[in-house]
């Protein structure tokens, strides 16, 4: 039998619109998962807040986090995989926010733990960003003087949050930044746009790459609803929408699935892989 695996987005995916899984979500996915189903999911979140909304799936491959900067073993709680930004690359992102006058979080690793760096935060959704992941997921956090200063090498993303036409300048110029990739999609959430900037090494599509040359995986079908999601449908070998997803992911889809909130990634794999419960 060929060697599957399946790669979910969260949140506008797998999550519903509350952010949240359902009951009907987990009890059909760990059954699937037990009975022989290869599944993960690939997020822009970090492990502190994706961690604890899929703390009732029993996962049995390695996801993919931060936009494909980190592949992470929920089994045994180690980052297998990080692709780290160069320094000089690091320093021309930074420095194109701040060009546009805006600011931005830097994550980065130190004895394998991650932190995120800021300085001089003044948007409102980027310190409740903040407030939210200090208290509710216990993401350590540091502030300094000047993020330019504290680069070292070990950074894996960027990112900020505002609007569209504010962000659109900078994603122009990390665009021709050797080295750099990156994400730029509204969040699900809020009318707010993330520009989520990594190593030209990361992305979803380099995850799944990853996933399938390491664990032997013949075909890998991944669901998506965002324009995140672009790379990941460009890597799979079956690319499913959710019916909420947008049109441009509707458009490179196999298959439309039913939305988020009618659990349609697990109603989609029950139907077509539940004949193995």
């Amino acid at each position: 039998m060929e060697k599957i695996l399946f790669v979910s987005d969260l949140d506008g995916t797998l999550l519903n619109s509350n952010g949240e899984l359902s009951g009907y979500t987990v009890e059909t996915l760990n059954r699937l998962m037990e009975n022989g189903i290869y599944f993960t999911f690939a997020t822009a979140r970090t492990i502190y807040s994706a961690k604890p909304i899929t703390k009732e799936l029993r996962i049995n491959v390695p996801c993919i986090l931060n936009n494909g900067a980190s592949v992470y073993d929920m089994r045994t709680g180690e980052y297998i995989k990080n692709a780290y930004i160069p320094q000089e690359v690091s320093m021309k992102i930074i420095s194109a926010f701040r060009a546009e006058g805006l600011n931005c979080f830097m994550f980065r690793f130190s004895d394998n733990v991650l932190s995120t760096g800021y300085d001089n935060v003044t948007d409102e959704l980027m310190k409740s960003y903040i407030e939210e992941r200090k208290g509710e997921f216990l993401q350590p956090f540091f502030e300094c003087d000047d993020l330019l200063d504290e680069i070292n090498g070990n950074e894996i993303y960027i990112n900020s949050t505002g609007s569209y036409e504010n962000l659109l300048p900078v994603k122009n110029a990390v665009s021709e930044i050797t080295g750099a990739d990156f994400a730029f999609y509204k969040d699900t959430y809020t009318d707010k746009w993330f520009l989520e900037t990594f190593s030209d090494k990361a992305s979803k599509a380099n995850g799944i790459r990853f996933l399938r040359e390491k664990y032997g995986f013949e075909h890998i079908t991944v669901f998506g609803d965002n324009f995140n999601d672009l790379s990941m449908f460009r890597e799979a070998d079956t690319k499913i929408a959710v019916g909420n997803a947008k049109p441009e992911l509707k458009e490179k889809a196999d298959i439309i699935a039913d939305t988020n909130d009618n659990d349609g990634v697990v109603k989609w794999l029950a139907e077509n892989y539940g004949g193995i419960l």
